[in-house]
């Protein structure tokens, strides 16, 4: 599935297409180069999903757990600082990423053999216009 965001004001309808498309899927890696809007886009994904705390990168801390308004667990990674996978190995992957509960991952690349088969590729680029394009499959 491919959705372009055109402007910043359309990212939180962008987010909400998006969670349509989700269906039952829980974990979706979000690869893209620094500064195209992954955390930007999760944190979206987030709001919309009716989460009302603070929504940042967790780039010192690795995981951020939000929880939505109607109790929903969900999970935010971010792996840019990691340097090996026994990092990922030590904070318990797999209660994470094997719990059912929404895992949204930035810098997936170092943990790729750590991630659920179903786990959604999520390519985000910077198009020459400016635009944002995100491919899910």
């Amino acid at each position: 599935m491919e959705f372009i965001i055109s402007s910043p004001s359309e990212i939180r309808s962008t987010a909400r297409h998006f969670i349509e498309w989700m269906g039952d899927r829980t974990v979706f890696a979000f690869h893209g180069s620094m500064g195209v809007g992954k955390t930007t886009f999760i944190k979206a994904l987030c709001e919309e999903l009716g989460v009302e705390d603070t929504v940042n990168s967790p780039t010192f801390s690795l995981v951020n757990e939000y929880r939505s308004v109607s109790g929903e667990l969900i999970y935010h990674f971010d792996f840019y600082r990691m340097e090996k996978p026994e990092e990922a190995v030590d904070l318990g992957f797999e209660d994470y990423f094997f719990s059912g509960a929404l895992c949204f991952i930035e810098w997936p690349d170092l943990v790729a053999d750590l991630l659920p088969s179903d786990a959604v590729s999520v390519r985000m680029e910077e198009l020459p216009s400016g635009e944002r394009r995100i491919v899910a499959e």
